[in-house]
């Protein structure tokens, strides 16, 4: 038998070194749950907190998310493999952790007006219907125009498809390429927003003057924003589209330094106004929109406001809110086609948009910034960001 007699000092021997231990494992389980892990869920007190570093693991063009009925996230966008067979979707219940659902719209159906080139899709909630709106090349080409696209609707009975056009033709025929739909519900109305392409549309300004001068360009094309009224069914729009955004004229324009990047760096002749995306804040309806090459370094996104859904629009004075960060020593390029979506408690926005990084290359990869609109109106994006953050 093993007797312990403890002494009044080896008592406190004990008590110290058992202190000692106590203290180490106290701060080790601190330390295991406030180490900031990549996607993790961290508790502290009632609140859960969400730490991830963009880009996120998901290769897409044009990213467009929304919430749900169901209470889930989810996430279309322009195909970057180059299969261009039409559009999938992901689903996920943080915006961070995002699940491949598979395709939900396939290309060339019988009897489907389109043939290539998928481009943007957007997806609406309506009487338990939802509604997906995207860019496609149309097979009626008489004419063997070099860029053909029009808009189209489909629909489905769940955000994972399958989705079914609702016509065979598409939306509406303006007599030239259209891209970039987005939906703007206002006052019980609806609003529909798309982006003219450059193609067949040269415009003279002071841009286009000075880039011949300089023997750069011959000619400078243009895309330009339009708005028009849209049926609650979306099957068909209502009056005549209204021009409402396109790049400026005038070399002294506040806005014409950034919108005019792809020209007066050489990169191509032609400048943008397109991938709009509009809300509403405090009665003021916000489009955002992307300008330059989407293809460049130089994409980037800018915003303007309006009282009234149909323009006019005024350019915000900080634009660009969204831009490259290479200048700034960052990796991200390429910045741009931009939507917005909140936190499920309605109280922080996001904008996901694509870019491109030195790691990434040229394919288009999927980032989310938190942004905000100021007391005084102003729009600002947290972004582009790389380094650990908490969503």
């Amino acid at each position: 038998m093993n007797l312990h007699i403890f002494t009044s000092q080896n008592k406190m021997k004990f008590i110290d070194r058992w202190f000692i231990y106590r203290m180490i494992l106290i701060f080790i389980t601190i330390s295991f749950f406030s180490f900031n892990t990549e996607g993790k869920n961290l508790n502290s007190g009632n609140k859960m907190s969400l730490f991830y570093t963009n880009p996120l693991p998901v290769s897409l063009g044009d990213p467009y998310v929304f919430l749900a009925s169901d209470g889930k996230y989810y996430m279309y966008g322009t195909d970057e493999t180059g299969k261009q067979e039409g559009f999938g979707a992901y689903s996920s219940d943080n915006l961070l952790n995002w699940k491949y659902e598979g395709t939900v719209y396939k290309r060339n159906e019988q009897n489907s007006w389109t043939l290539r080139n998928f481009w943007a899709p957007e997806v609406y909630e309506q009487n338990s219907k939802f509604y997906m709106l995207f860019s496609a090349d149309w097979k009626f080409n008489p004419t063997n125009e070099g860029e053909n696209f029009r808009i189209g609707v489909a629909v489905a009975d769940k955000p994972t498809g399958p989705f079914t056009d609702i016509s065979d033709k598409p939306l509406f025929d303006p007599g030239y390429p259209v891209i970039d739909a987005n939906i703007l519900h206002f006052k019980d109305r609806y609003y529909l927003y798309y982006s003219r392409c450059c193609y067949k549309n040269p415009v003279e300004s002071e841009v286009s003057v000075w880039a011949r001068k300089l023997n750069l360009f011959q000619t400078i094309e243009e895309s330009w924003i339009y708005g028009v009224e849209i049926a609650s069914d979306f099957k068909s729009i209502i009056g005549e589209p209204v021009l409402l955004l396109q790049p400026p004229k005038k070399m002294n324009d506040k806005q014409s330094e950034w919108e005019s990047r792809s020209v007066t760096s050489g990169e191509v002749n032609r400048r943008w106004s397109e991938g709009s995306f509009a809300f509403v804040r405090e009665n003021k309806i916000y489009m955002m929109y992307s300008a330059n090459y989407f293809g460049g370094k130089n994409y980037a996104v800018g915003y303007a406001t309006s009282n009234n859904p149909l323009g006019p629009f005024v350019k915000a004075s900080n634009n660009p809110v969204l831009q490259k960060n290479v200048d700034e020593g960052g990796i991200v390029t390429g910045t741009g086609h931009n939507s917005v979506t909140w936190s499920k408690d309605g109280k922080i926005m996001y904008c996901v948009y694509h870019g491109r990084t030195t790691k990434t290359g040229d394919k288009r990869v999927v980032f989310i910034d938190k942004m905000k609109v100021s007391k005084d109106g102003l729009l600002m994006v947290d972004g582009p960001t790389t380094k650990q953050k908490e969503l």
